[in-house]
């Protein structure tokens, strides 16, 4: 099997967590389970998520010129990622707060810092070098960026990915370079998809329409749910997540996205794609820690071929 290129246009972040049993309400002080701090950010998730297939996988972004800064580089590269277009900037690197409950469900801060500063020429550099099949992108950089990177993309042939979180409306210019939008429940409902709360006939309703509204294909992740996957002018095929009992759901979608841009990436079908996804997210939630809980590379070879059949 050939292994595929991916390019990840996005934020990197240093993670800072804490565990409780539960959350405080506002102007409460409760005495926490746990702490652990980590390299985190969607962008630098999903790239070591893919990485972790033995994908080959390079990196768009800017870190400051703080000691986090260059021990996010550091990681990239033990990580397996190429971290060639990831450049320093004056300031602080990004960062993010998380609070993790006793159910494993978390609230996240993100202070971007230095990824408000990648520059549009250097993703489309990258994107016309490396040559992609697959170009990632998320809202912890400013969209304008990665719509430069997908128009290059798409120029190129690549298949292009958005996740669109944090949930804001997307600028038009990069929904017209989206080939297939990764919302969440709440991010659908927040880019004006509508609530996901019924049954799958209604849902599919909803996914359907926005598809429609925005030209783009779509796969909504659900949780413990599995996802929706839609294909542009298609119809909706619902992939059910593997039960697991989780432990911290920081970074499953990443997990997911990293995950199912590898199969779109090694030409798979967009169904079998978010299987493997499915797949690596849940294995991924057993663990705590956002990329310490993904799959070690000979776990992911096994999730992969497992799905290869």
């Amino acid at each position: 099997m050939s292994l595929p290129s991916i390019l990840v246009v996005g934020s990197t972040m240093i993670d800072l967590i804490a565990y409780a049993d539960r959350l405080p309400e506002a102007g409460e002080t409760l005495v926490g389970t746990g702490f652990r701090s980590g390299f985190g950010g969607k962008g630098a998730n999903q790239a070591v998520a893919a990485a972790r297939f033995g994908a080959r996988v390079a990196m768009v972004n800017t870190v400051g010129d703080d000691g986090y800064g260059g021990e996010t580089i550091a990681n990239l590269e033990a990580q397996g990622v190429d971290a060639t277009y990831v450049r320093h900037v004056p300031g602080s690197s990004g960062v993010a707060p998380i609070w993790v409950d006793g159910a494993g469900m978390n609230r996240i801060i993100i202070v971007p810092g230095a990824n408000l500063h990648v520059p549009a020429g250097l993703a489309v550099e990258a994107v016309e070098i490396v040559r992609p099949a697959v170009v990632v992108g998320q809202f912890e950089i400013p969209q304008a960026v990665t719509a430069a990177a997908f128009s290059a993309a798409r120029a190129c042939g690549a298949v292009t990915v958005l996740n669109p979180a944090p949930a804001a409306e997307i600028i038009p210019g990069l929904v017209a370079a989206t080939d297939w939008l990764v919302p969440n429940e709440h991010e659908f409902a927040l880019i004006g998809g509508g609530t996901l709360d019924g049954g799958a006939g209604a849902e599919d309703g909803l996914i359907v329409g926005l598809s429609a509204r925005l030209g783009v294909s779509l796969v909504v992740t659900l949780g413990k749910r599995g996802v929706a996957v839609l294909p542009l002018g298609g119809d909706v095929t619902r992939v059910a997540a593997p039960p697991v009992e989780a432990v911290d759901t920081t970074g499953a979608g990443d997990a997911f996205v990293g995950a199912f841009s590898v199969g779109l990436a090694l030409g798979w079908g967009a169904v079998d794609a978010a299987r493997l996804g499915c797949a690596f997210a849940a294995d991924s939630v057993t663990r705590p820690g956002t990329q310490a809980s993904f799959a070690a590379p000979d776990g992911a070879a096994m999730l992969l071929a497992a799905i290869a059949g």
